[in-house]
């Protein structure tokens, strides 16, 4: 069993200067890094507070003082200064909007445990009660993360997110070192934060939406034009998509291709509101998509049609077996959507599979485990 010390009280850093002081206090220690935040009924997270830790030193930040320091800023921008989070994507989400800071040099101990062979997505909370015996008492969970003061329970829980991101880190290099996957928890941390960071502009979040795939390309131009629209409205007035316009009701509207308001009011499920509010930005929508060229349009994705999905079974086995064999999660080893775009490139090409897909699986820290099996996959792609 790993020890890790319990705070002897809750240290409160109360000004950015101080602040700037304690992260300056150990330079070269890695930072354990949390948030707490709220986001019922907003587009944006809104920050409750920040949870750091440097070697046995815990503190928590109310954000009016986080977002003043400089040195933290810096800190969380610095590639060279390793950041400690667990399951990353709503911090690194958050710290975006909120300071106009893309986090680098982020260690995601969700994904490293997963590498160490700890399972693949475990939660925290059962992770560090199996790794150190104790049970982290999750009750403040969806408490109020703005009001102040804080109840000692919320702090308890807000410093139990942090104090075991040390002890965690030391078990997950030791387990990589032991299986030659050092490099992959860095590789991996940053290719997953890349991915968040180059989250797609709101003229290209109609190709998320999920069932519009079906719709011919006019429609879908029209899709993407609501869609934008629709993402430029939550930000505008910070309220979530589901609250605005949900996507169901948006291609709705682009297979319906609706001429006025009352074929627009008749549409399944439109709330008389929307129609109200928004019926004549929609059918301007409507109206000027109509006149676009739809030269160089990209398309929604279609799912794998059934020879495909033989195929993707196939290449699946192949990597479900070396997963196993490297005891690694094939999740992490071939994502389904890498796998499902190599497929796709593959039917494409004849020849052989295409660079971007297949490269992808086969380079990196992937490459000693997988290379062995590229011709293989290949003939597969190919037969």
């Amino acid at each position: 069993m790993v020890s890790n010390p319990d705070p002897a009280h809750v240290h409160w850093v109360k000004t950015p200067g101080a602040l700037d002081d304690w992260l300056q206090s150990e330079p070269d220690e890695a930072l354990a890094l949390d948030t707490e935040f709220e986001r019922v009924s907003t587009f944006f997270p809104i920050p409750g507070l920040v949870q750091l830790g440097l070697g046995r030193q815990f503190c928590l930040v109310d954000p009016s003082v986080a977002e003043q320091s400089d040195e933290f800023r810096r800190v969380l921008a610095d590639p060279d200064r390793p950041k400690l989070l667990y399951a990353m994507s709503e911090d690194l989400e958050l710290f975006r909007h909120w300071l106009g800071v893309s986090l680098t040099g982020v260690v995601d101990l969700q994904i490293g445990a997963s590498l160490a062979g700890a399972g693949f997505s475990v939660g925290y909370a059962r992770l560090v009660e199996r790794l150190f015996g104790h049970a982290l008492d999750k009750s403040a969970t969806r408490s109020d993360w703005l009001a102040r003061p804080l109840s000692p329970e919320q702090e308890r829980y807000a410093l139990d997110d942090v104090r075991y991101l040390k002890p965690l880190y030391k078990w997950v290099a030791d387990g990589l070192e032991a299986k030659g996957l050092t490099p992959a928890l860095a590789e991996e941390s940053a290719r997953f934060a890349d991915d968040l960071n180059n989250q797609a502009e709101p003229d290209q979040y109609y190709l998320k939406v999920r069932g519009g795939w079906h719709l011919n390309q006019q429609q879908q131009r029209l899709l993407q034009a609501l869609v934008q629209w629709r993402e430029l409205e939550c930000r505008e007035r910070d309220r979530p998509r589901g609250r605005v316009l949900a996507d169901n009701l948006l291609i709705a509207i682009a297979e319906a291709v609706p001429a006025n308001t009352g074929k627009l009011a008749s549409l399944p499920d439109m709330p008389p509101v929307v129609v109200r509010r928004y019926g004549e930005t929609l059918l301007d929508l409507v109206s000027q998509t109509s006149t676009h060229s739809d030269a160089g349009f990209v398309m929604i994705t279609p799912p794998l049609t059934r020879e495909q999905q033989g195929t993707y079974k196939q290449i699946k086995r192949v990597f479900s077996d070396i997963a196993e064999q490297q005891d690694v999660p094939v999740e992490l080893l071939a994502p389904r959507r890498r796998l499902e775009a190599l497929v796709r490139d593959g039917m494409n090409d004849s020849n052989q599979a295409s660079s971007t897909s297949f490269n992808t699986l086969f380079e990196g820290w992937r490459g000693a485990m997988t290379s062995p099996a590229k011709e293989k996959i290949r003939v597969i792609l190919t037969s």
